[in-house]
C-alpha cells in the first residue's frame, strides 16, 4: 500500500486547531450488546456488538525527530516499546505511506489496562489519524482502516470515527446514531486479558446472528446480553461484585452490563444527575466516572473519507 501525498495546503482552519502543539484524544468506547456467533478456523471469533464512544480518554502528543525513529517516551511497565500499539502503528503508517520521518510519542494514560474500554486500541487509532494529518500523508480512512485491523479487532473503529454496529470480527462496520445517554462506568481494580476470556471452553459461540438492519430491536429488547459476561464473572469475582452492587442501584433500573472482555462494568442513565447519586455510593475500592455517550469520535474532522 501506498498513500498518495496530497498537493494542496491543508485546511487552514484545521491545521490552527489541530498541529504538532495539539493534545490528541484517545477516547474509550463501550460495548451495548456483544454477542460471539461462531468461531472461524484461524481461531478468531466472529462477533455482533454496538460500539458507543464516551467522554473518558487517554491523550497523546507528537514531537518530530530529525531522526528516523519512532520513540514512545513513556513505555508503560512491562510492555516493551516495540510491541507496543502506539509504536506499532506509527511503524506500520510508515511502511505504508513510505515516509522517513522520526517521530516521539507521549502517551497520557488514563483509561485503565484489562478494562474492557479499548484504551490501547484507542491509542493506536489516534496515532493513525493524527500522524496521517501530521505528516500530510493523504490516507484515505480505508487505507487507515486496513493498517488498523492487524493492530486489533477495536481498532477499526476507532477509525471509523462514528459509533457502529460492528460484524465479522470488528471490522464490518455500519455508523449508527444512537439516543443521548450519559453513563457511569466503574472499575473494580482488575485487569481482565482479552485473550484468556475468549479461549474459555465456557464462552458462548452460536449466539445466533440477527440482521444488521435490527441492532436498534436488539439494543431495546436485549440491553446487557453480553456473552463474554459470564466468563468473565466466573474468572473474576471483582467483575461480579461490581455487576452485582450496579445492579442493586435503584437508580439504575437493570440498565447494567459489561464492557467488551471486562473488567469495567457501566449503567445507562437518561440525566447525568442520576448517575452522580449512584457514584457517590461508589465503594472507596473502586474507580468510577460518569460520562457521556458519543456518536462521534474527538478527531473526527481529521479522519479522511
Amino acid at each position: 500500500m501506498s498513500f498518495k501525498i496530497p498537493a494542496v495546503l491543508p485546511d487552514p482552519a484545521l491545521a490552527m486547531r489541530w498541529n504538532w502543539s495539539s493534545a490528541y484524544p484517545a477516547p474509550a468506547k463501550i460495548n451495548l450488546f456483544l454477542h460471539v456467533t461462531g468461531r472461524r478456523p484461524d481461531g478468531y471469533h466472529t462477533l455482533q456488538t454496538l460500539f458507543r464512544f464516551v467522554g473518558l480518554h487517554d491523550t497523546l502528543r507528537f514531537v518530530p525527530r530529525s531522526d528516523n525513529n519512532v520513540v514512545l517516551l513513556n513505555p508503560i511497565d512491562g510492555v516493551p516499546p516495540e510491541t507496543d500499539l502506539t509504536v506499532r502503528a506509527a511503524e506500520a503508517l510508515r511502511r505504508a505511506s513510505g515516509i522517513r520521518d522520526g517521530v516521539s510519542i507521549h502517551l497520557e494514560k488514563r483509561l485503565p489496562m484489562g478494562g474492557g474500554l479499548g484504551g490501547g486500541s484507542s491509542d493506536a487509532a489516534t496515532v493513525l489519524i493524527a500522524l496521517n494529518s501530521l505528516w500530510r500523508l493523504g490516507g484515505s480512512q480505508a487505507e487507515l482502516q486496513s493498517l488498523a485491523l492487524p493492530l486489533g479487532a477495536d481498532v477499526p473503529v476507532f477509525v471509523g470515527g462514528h459509533a457502529a454496529f460492528a460484524e465479522g470480527v470488528g471490522e464490518a462496520l455500519m455508523p449508527v446514531s444512537l439516543p443521548a445517554a450519559c453513563y457511569l462506568i466503574v472499575h473494580p481494580g482488575v485487569s481482565v486479558p482479552t485473550a484468556g476470556i475468549f479461549s474459555s471452553p465456557q464462552l458462548r459461540r452460536d449466539t445466533p446472528a440477527m440482521r444488521s438492519a435490527d441492532w436498534s430491536g436488539a439494543l431495546e429488547h436485549g440491553v446487557g446480553v453480553n456473552d463474554l459476561e459470564p466468563v468473565a464473572v466466573a474468572l473474576y469475582p471483582e467483575v461480579a461484585a461490581a455487576l452485582a452492587w450496579l445492579n442493586a442501584q435503584p437508580e439504575t433500573g437493570g440498565r447494567v452490563r459489561m464492557s467488551g472482555s471486562g473488567a469495567c462494568v457501566f449503567a445507562a442513565f437518561d440525566e447525568a444527575a442520576l448517575a452522580e447519586q449512584v457514584l457517590q455510593r461508589l465503594p472507596l475500592a473502586w474507580r468510577g466516572w460518569v460520562t457521556p455517550g458519543l456518536d462521534r469520535h474527538p478527531l473526527h474532522e481529521l479522519i479522511p473519507v
